[in-house]
């Protein structure tokens, strides 16, 4: 399967909850959600199985960082979210509620 380039903007949210604290992440906006899942879907009918609690390998484009991590489906409703490493956060000086342009690779 090839790779597949999904461009969006969302918030930089931060989770406070005990060892997570200050984790930064974006929900995936709809029309992103709807790329990741029919990638995910894709990928489980060709390979027989899903990875690891249904997430999607990506490579991250954020302003002058690139990294590689992945994107994970919500477990409540019909959506995704994308961690956001905090050295990231910090090299590209963001702060919660700032609106990130991204750019991920679908691999």
């Amino acid at each position: 399967m090839s790779s597949e380039t999904v461009r969006f903007s969302a918030p930089l949210v931060h989770w406070e909850l005990g060892d997570f604290a200050g984790l930064g992440y974006v929900l995936l906006p709809d029309e992103a959600v709807e790329a990741v899942a029919g990638y995910e879907l894709m990928r489980r009918l060709e390979l027989g199985k899903r990875r690891g609690f249904g997430s999607v390998k990506v490579n991250v484009l954020l302003g002058g960082s690139r990294w590689s991590t992945s994107t994970f489906p919500l477990k409540d409703k019909a959506g995704w979210f994308l961690p956001i490493k905090k050295s990231v956060q910090r090299a590209e000086s963001l702060d919660e509620g700032d609106l990130l342009e991204i750019e991920l690779e679908l691999l």
